[in-house]
């Protein structure tokens, strides 16, 4: 079964969908757990392992509070980002931990919280072990989650049966392939994001689709704004400064002065892409797209088709569905996660999805749409993950801008010929695949390789 658009757009906060939100949604299910076997009130003690990528890059993602922001039963898309810094704050000052908000047990961070950079786990580089002693140090429950990409999430037992999270009901249309997607279309005579609609629609009713991609479209729009007004350093000791604010500034008055600049467009949207992932790198709310790193590639081009070919909310909701249907295929045949291929899972996934998107807007066939999904990965291939000082920030935040000006660029190509070429979304699919198989390690959000030694942390 494809994966839902819910699941791919998830409202959240920053910076990591799999080293931030994962990890917080997984204390979550661990707390979750633990009441639903009684167990709550015995809880003395919880211990929180971090393995490979988890731990080395997740002082820089906030891997730890957001453990600790879970363990306190806040899930992202319903923690607030200010509050729960002064409750993580409060916390370690206080040495205690309110478990699932209501049971407070001792918490001492630098016992509490152990880091294995050097254990990979065989299932996924993203594992976190979490347990629960009781007073005389007894354990009384305890169970390995993986971060697997974009905030999902599996347990030690999914893991070992190879198996998704439990699924609703059937679908009309249970594609698995690029190839069967067109087969449906052409077969019902539906576009993509008709395809994706019929599928959602036998998850919930129509109306609460709308009303939720509604809401994911708003909070899009939301953090590009919050972007664009926020100033200062971004956290984590690299002394990075927000330019979002200064940039729009610069390009308001060159545009006053110059309305014939060609290039203006493209400007807006390295402009609202920075903006998106500089809220993220401050660990503000953003949608995942497929995921936080790859969070400001999606929304600028929704705000380039708004703005600058002037289409509506109907034609930002058929975008929304053909995205997701290309992503899904990434999430079920490659992965969507940079500790498991590099970043061409992240920003090179969330470009094929916005180039799929934009290509269906502008009235591009099917088979042109899924040209442009081919075309935005194909030259995204091998993007590796390496992040400076673990934090994303370099080259994370003008990467997304590159990532959408390519994918604006990628559906032009597209539009410009009938659809036909040589290499197919499901050959670049299974070619990124193998591609994050064949990565050395130091480039998968290790900060072992790449940009993160070259420039060292300062």
């Amino acid at each position: 079964m494809p994966a839902s658009l819910f699941e791919l757009f998830k409202i959240g906060v920053g910076p990591s969908s799999s080293h931030t939100m994962g990890p917080m949604t997984a204390a979550c299910r661990f707390v979750e757990a633990l009441a639903r076997r009684d167990e709550m009130a015995r809880v003395a003690r919880v211990e929180v392992r971090l393995h490979g990528s988890l731990a080395l890059t997740g002082r820089g993602h906030a891997t730890d509070t957001a453990a600790i922001a879970g363990l306190h039963g806040l899930s992202p898309e319903a923690a607030d980002p200010d509050a729960s810094a002064a409750l993580i704050a409060r916390t370690r000052a206080d040495g205690v931990l309110m478990l699932g908000g209501g049971h407070p047990i001792a918490f001492d961070e630098a016992r509490d919280i152990r880091w294995h950079g050097d254990e990979i786990l065989p299932f996924h580089p993203n594992a976190i072990r979490f347990a629960a002693f009781d007073a005389a140090g007894q354990e009384l429950f305890a169970c390995y989650y993986y971060s697997i990409g974009g905030g999902f999430v599996v347990d030690e037992d999914q893991a070992r049966a190879n198996a998704r999270p439990a699924e609703g009901p059937a679908e009309p249309y249970p594609y698995a392939s690029a190839a069967e997607l067109l087969g449906y279309a052409e077969r019902d005579g539906l576009t993509i994001a008709q395809v994706a609609l019929a599928n959602e629609d036998a998850r919930r009713p129509r109306a609460e689709t709308e009303a939720g991609i509604a809401r994911i479209l708003a909070a899009m729009d939301a953090c590009i704004e919050r972007g664009l007004a926020a100033g200062g350093t971004l956290p984590g000791g690299l002394g990075v400064q927000r330019r979002a604010a200064r940039l729009r500034e610069e390009l308001h008055a060159r545009m006053e002065r110059n309305l014939a600049d060609p290039l203006a467009a493209l400007d807006l949207v390295n402009l609202w892409s920075i903006a998106v992932n500089e809220e993220n790198a401050a660990g503000g709310k953003v949608v995942t797209a497929p995921t936080n790193g790859a969070a400001g590639v999606i929304p600028a081009v929704l705000r380039f088709i708004e703005r600058v070919h002037g289409l509506g909310p109907q034609a930002r909701a058929d975008f929304l569905l053909t995205a997701a249907a290309i992503g899904a295929l990434y999430k079920r045949n490659a992965s969507i996660s940079a500790a498991e291929v590099g970043c061409q899972g992240e920003v090179g996934v969330a470009c094929s999805m916005a180039a799929a998107g934009l290509a269906a807007v502008l009235g591009g066939s099917n088979a042109q749409i899924e040209n442009a999904a081919e075309i935005g990965m194909e030259h995204n291939l091998g993007l590796t993950c390496d992040p400076v000082g673990g934090l994303v920030q370099i080259p994370c935040i003008e990467r997304n801008a590159i990532g959408a000006v390519k994918a604006i660029g990628a559906a032009r190509l597209a539009l410009g010929g009938d659809g036909t070429h040589h290499v197919t979304l499901d050959q670049v699919i299974e070619t990124m695949r193998r591609t994050g198989h064949d990565m050395a390690a130091q480039y998968k959000e290790t900060s072992l390789g790449g940009l993160a030694v070259c420039v060292p942390a300062c």
